[in-house]
């Protein structure tokens, strides 16, 4: 039987990382050291993924995307164009980060960004242009319509505050 593997030759693949043969790597991907890319993973043009990262399946990286180290996601997680997450990062299941979704010629495009050590759960849709803050944590089945400090604890949709994260 024959495998499917398609990494184009201008992507940079680390050492020690596990590609499964169903994922998707475009030109100019940078990938770190002992990340994995689970099945039908696609990661686009120009995404700098970090060491020891890993993506389950069905995960969708966007045109530059940078992803810090140790950073980890569930199945069905998109991430929109030109977002940093930073590392030691862990993202449950059917997680988005959304974009704007029409723009008028010339305009910006909003995309949001979490902090380091950031807990998300499953089913969170994080809004355009929100950020969410160092150590904090995110609830399951939350929509963040605002940003999130540091170390901070929200849940519910939308998302609001509940308490410090000690």
């Amino acid at each position: 039987m024959k495998k499917f593997i398609s990494i184009s030759h201008k992507a940079q693949i680390g050492k020690n990382v596990d590609i499964h043969p169903l994922a998707l790597i475009e030109e100019n991907a940078i990938i770190g050291d002992n990340t994995k890319i689970g099945p039908f993973c696609i990661v686009r043009s120009g995404a700098r993924i970090g060491s020891n990262c890993k993506f389950t399946a069905y995960c969708e990286i966007r045109e530059n995307v940078v992803i810090g180290d140790n950073t980890s996601f569930g199945s069905r997680c998109t991430i929109s164009a030109n977002a940093r997450i930073g590392k030691n990062v862990v993202v449950k299941y059917s997680f988005v980060l959304t974009d704007t979704p029409k723009l008028e010629k010339g305009s910006f495009k909003e995309v949001g960004s979490i902090g380091d050590g950031a807990l998300i759960g499953a089913n969170v849709t994080l809004m355009p242009g929100c950020s969410i803050g160092r150590e904090s944590i995110i609830g399951a089945c939350s929509q963040v319509r605002t940003d999130v400090g540091d170390r901070e604890v929200w849940y519910g949709n939308p998302a609001r505050f509940f308490k410090p994260n000690e």
